[in-house]
Order: C-alpha cells, then sequence, then structure tokens
C-alpha cells in the first residue's frame, strides 16, 4: 500500500513520495523539521491510513536505547523471591518489552515512531545501529534472540536540537517538512475549521505570517499554536476587523499568548509594528 495523505492530515507530494519511499526501501524514515510542523502526527495518520498497528516511543533526556528493547525489572523478583512467590523460578517474568519488541512481535507489519530522537544522548541513535540494520536483538537473561516477524516502518523525528551521527544517517531516508506556505497553511486549517469565515481567516493568516516574519523572534508560532488561535478567535466571536486594527493602542493581535511564547517576542513585536505605524 502507497501512503497518499489522510482527510486529517495535509500532506506535501513531497512528504508522500519520501513515506512511500522509505517502505519501498526498507529503511527508517528520519523527518526533521520546526516544532509543530505536524512530524509526530505524520506517523499517527501513515499507521491509520496503511491500517497498520502503531508502536510509540516518545524519548526524554534520560532514554537508552535499552529501554525500546526490554527492561529487566531485578527489584520486583527480588521483592518476589523474598515473598516466596513461585514466579520467581522464570526470569522471564521480570522481562518487560520496550515499544521495538512490542513492534518486532506484531503478527502484520506495523509503525513504530520514534519520537523527537534528538532528545537523548549523542550516544543514543548508535545503539540502535544493529537493532534497526538486522531487525532483531539478544535478550541475554532468557537467551533468547527476538527477531522480527514482519519489518515496522520506522519513523523517528527531530527537532534538528542536535546533530546526529553519520553512521545513523547513512541508514535512514531522510525528509525536511518545511513550514507550510499561505496556501498550504489555509488547507490545513479547512480540515480543522471548515466552517471558518473567509475573511477571518485571511486577516488571521495575515497577521501570524506578519509575526513569524519578525526578525529576531525567540520562538516563531508554529502551524499548531495558530490553530490555537483560530480556536480561540472563533470560540470568543473576535471580527476580522480586530486583527486588523490601525488602533496604536492595539499594537499587537488579541489572545496574542497563543502565538507568542515568551515576553521578549511580545516586546520585540510590539516595538517593530509601533515603529511601522508611525512611519
Amino acid at each position: 500500500m502507497r501512503f497518499e495523505g489522510t482527510d486529517n492530515y495535509v500532506a506535501t507530494h513531497d512528504l508522500m513520495m519520501a513515506v512511500n519511499a522509505a517502505i519501498t526501501l526498507e529503511r527508517p524514515l528520519l523527518i526533521k523539521g520546526e516544532p509543530g510542523t505536524g512530524k509526530t502526527m505524520l506517523a499517527l495518520e501513515v499507521a491509520k491510513a496503511l491500517k497498520r498497528p502503531l508502536y510509540e516511543w516518545h524519548i526524554k533526556s534520560t532514554t537508552k536505547a535499552q529501554h525500546g528493547l526490554y527492561e529487566y525489572d531485578a527489584v520486583s523478583r527480588l521483592r518476589d523471591s523474598q515473598l516466596g512467590d513461585e514466579k520467581v523460578k522464570d526470569i522471564g517474568n521480570y522481562i518487560v518489552q520496550g515499544m521495538l519488541w512490542k513492534a518486532f512481535e506484531s503478527p502484520e507489519p506495523s509503525v513504530l515512531l520514534i519520537d523527537e530522537v534528538d532528545k537523548a544522548d549523542i550516544e543514543f541513535p548508535n545503539d540502535l545501529l544493529r537493532e534497526l540494520d538486522r531487525m532483531e536483538f539478544y535478550v541475554y537473561e532468557t537467551q533468547k534472540l527476538i527477531k522480527a516477524k514482519t519489518r515496522p516502518l520506522v519513523i523517528i523525528t527531530s527537532n534538528n536540537e542536535k546533530e546526529l551521527p553519520d553512521a545513523f544517517l547513512r541508514r535512514c531516508f531522510f525528509h525536511y517538512i518545511r513550514f507550510p506556505d499561505r496556501d498550504t497553511m489555509g488547507q490545513i486549517v479547512d480540515v480543522h475549521f471548515p466552517g471558518i469565515k473567509k475573511i477571518l481567516l485571511s486577516q488571521a493568516l495575515n497577521a501570524f505570517f506578519e509575526i513569524r516574519d519578525v526578525p529576531g523572534l525567540k520562538k516563531k508560532p508554529s502551524t499548531s499554536e495558530l490553530l490555537d488561535w483560530l480556536k480561540l478567535l472563533v470560540a470568543e466571536d473576535i471580527s476580522p476587523e480586530t486583527l486588523h486594527s490601525q488602533d496604536q493602542h492595539k499594537i499587537i493581535p488579541p489572545l496574542h499568548g497563543a502565538l507568542l511564547k515568551n515576553e521578549q517576542d511580545v516586546h520585540l513585536f510590539e516595538r517593530l509594528v509601533f515603529m511601522s505605524r508611525k512611519k
């Protein structure tokens, strides 16, 4: 099966080609892009479109590669042995399967999401090379080889917070999700707010891209933040004229807390807009 987008996810032609290339090559798909551009949601929608089970492994700064394979709960085994529990005789009772193991054991082809791989330490990607290459790993406690019954489609996301090792990159098909242009953003909004007034959407997009174009912002608003803002504008019944106000006392858009996330960016935007209006 080929991925051709879904009703809930606007995928560009290049993105659809990247997903299908990863399926054909049987290589992990490495997705990079700004936060809020739909990287994580892509895996959910691909699984839905291809009718495959989804296994999600969300990476934290403390995550180790071993966590994705399995963990041995020695503390529980020690406690049970002190209580005289019979199940301590089988060490397999204390092996906790990780997401890679679950994806490997899936009786049908699955989608495995490794989300925000760049949050972990620099050795994390390299520690997964063998498992992602051979689709197998060894459980030393039980002396068993776990081999994938069917090869999952592995989707790895990164916010580009740190460089990934070359050896890891060589094994992936790479795609960068560019920030949507105005037309694509309009299509995305239409999926989430099909009945939104055209004039309100036009003025909101004008304000949104005006903010994104401000040089020096620490945190540019993302697609998900635009959707939150539009939801508030609709709920509060904000008029399009309010978004285009020339009142010097209303420099910043209403409900801007959905778009601008720190006081430095708020002050910077206010100063620049005020200066442009004085001219």
